[in-house]
């Protein structure tokens, strides 16, 4: 059981000790006017400053950068030969020319009209275009078009939505990448 005098200890530190107030009376008896003042700190008041050490560890770092990266990747597989077939197919009454003349077209080829690739034995891609055009792509000297016989990626792709000649490299998924050099477009003599 908590005794009496267990509770009333708190309350006699915060009043004033008698022994302090007689050695405060003057020659007159009287006692000077009091100050009410607080009871007496054991700690020094914690500066600012010392409590921006403390934030300063649980703080969290600013982040002053922020870098957003996107990717985008247009991948050109080569035509399944079901397509060859079917290209083959819807022409077959029609009597196939037996040369081939190559046409210039421009510098740049539509991405998105690109439906099928072709490596040829002559460094030269063969691009079967979605409107029934065919294209040949010739590739830089350094480069092998054997490279590309399971098609191609072009990484990072401009916003016009061309490939250009040198200006945009495609890439193997062996990892050569390549700029072309020259298209023109192959047309029936």
């Amino acid at each position: 059981m908590i005794s009496f005098a267990a509770l009333l200890s708190p309350l006699a530190l915060l009043l004033p000790s008698p022994a302090a107030q007689d050695a405060a009376q003057d020659e007159t008896g009287l006692l000077p006017e009091t100050e009410v003042t607080a009871p007496a700190r054991l700690d020094p008041p914690i500066t600012p400053e010392q409590m921006l050490g403390f934030d300063q560890v649980t703080a969290m770092p600013i982040v002053r950068q922020v870098r957003i990266q996107q990717r985008v990747i247009i991948r050109v597989s080569p035509r399944r030969t079901s397509g060859r077939q079917n290209l083959v197919a819807d022409v077959s009454n029609i009597s196939r020319p037996k040369t081939m003349v190559e046409r210039k077209i421009g510098k740049c080829i539509d991405l998105k009209g690109i439906a099928g690739v072709q490596a040829s034995r002559d460094n030269r891609l063969m691009l079967y275009m979605r409107d029934q055009r065919l294209i040949m792509a010739n590739l830089e000297k350094a480069c092998s078009a054997r490279d590309f016989y399971s098609g191609f990626y072009v990484v990072d792709p401009r916003k016009d939505g061309q490939l250009c000649i040198s200006r945009d490299k495609i890439q193997s998924r062996t990892g050569a990448k390549c700029k072309l050099s020259r298209i023109r477009q192959m047309v029936a003599q």
